[in-house]
């Protein structure tokens, strides 16, 4: 395995500056009043490329990808998305967030509204487009994730794992250059589960670039271009799937693995 530390990370970061990468994070630090959560984390995200984040609870594994979005606000470092920064205050903050789709772990839905109008919303609001043009655009991604023929229906009328590809449904919707998962089948019971894999399967093979914070191990395995370990705040070790799994040469990797293996 592949251990890329900080040094590493600077040097990736100037090659990269002549490619074509989604997002760079530099040097990102935030803290939660005196604790300190990430810890100096450098990453970079080619366009196209499907990222999975792993690591013990507590790692800082969601806070990170919720910082990419700016959902949570680093106090120090960089992250660019698309070649534009993403800070408070900073100039077309909304429309830099709004090419970054975000799935959370508990669907996030609008009870009161229909799965056609959970996805039509932000494409009204935040696009400006026509009723008619954002049902057209909702109802093919519904088709996309295999749900159009539950569009009139309300989110407590379907499975959790519908509602989950709803979510994703609703992301899509806004056509995003960048997709991040928050451990997306946590909440889905067992048999859910592999519904949603087989969605998010179909994204990354369309070249969707994806940042996925997950425990499912067969999907990091067997998707991801890359697999990034977290502890304790900071980025342990990164490296190609079968490395990963087959010859982890970090010890804390070893001890995870066999724990959520077995």
């Amino acid at each position: 395995m592949i251990a890329i530390n900080r040094q590493d990370m600077l040097i990736r970061s100037g090659q990269a500056a002549q490619a074509d990468v989604a997002i760079r994070i530099e040097n990102l630090s935030k803290w939660y009043s005196d604790f300190q959560v990430l810890t100096d984390i450098y990453l970079e995200v080619a366009h196209g490329e499907r990222i999975v984040i792993c690591g013990p609870s507590g790692s800082g594994k969601s806070t990170l990808i919720r910082c990419i979005n700016q959902l949570e606000v680093h106090q120090k470092g960089r992250v660019v998305v698309n070649g534009e920064e993403l800070r408070p205050g900073v100039k077309g903050l909304a429309e830099v967030r709004s090419n970054v789709g975000m799935v959370f772990q508990q669907f996030n839905l609008f009870p009161h509204l229909t799965v056609l109008k959970n996805c039509t919303l932000a494409l009204r609001r935040v696009r400006k487009i026509t009723k008619a043009e954002a049902e057209a655009t909702a109802l093919e991604n519904l088709a996309r994730v295999r749900i159009a023929e539950q569009a009139h229906k309300y989110p407590s009328q379907l499975s959790g794992g519908q509602q989950q590809r709803v979510a994703i449904a609703r992301a899509l919707c806004m056509k995003p250059k960048v997709l991040l998962f928050d451990e997306p089948t946590s909440a889905l019971d067992p048999e859910m589960i592999k519904e949603v894999l087989d969605v998010l399967k179909l994204l990354a093979n369309d070249g969707m670039t994806m940042v996925c914070v997950t425990h499912e191990m067969g999907f990091a395995r067997n998707i991801a271009d890359r697999v990034v370990f977290m502890d304790a705040g900071k980025i342990v070790e990164q490296s190609e799937p079968e490395e990963f799994f087959s010859n982890p040469s970090n010890e804390r990797i070893r001890v995870f693995l066999e724990q959520i293996l077995h």
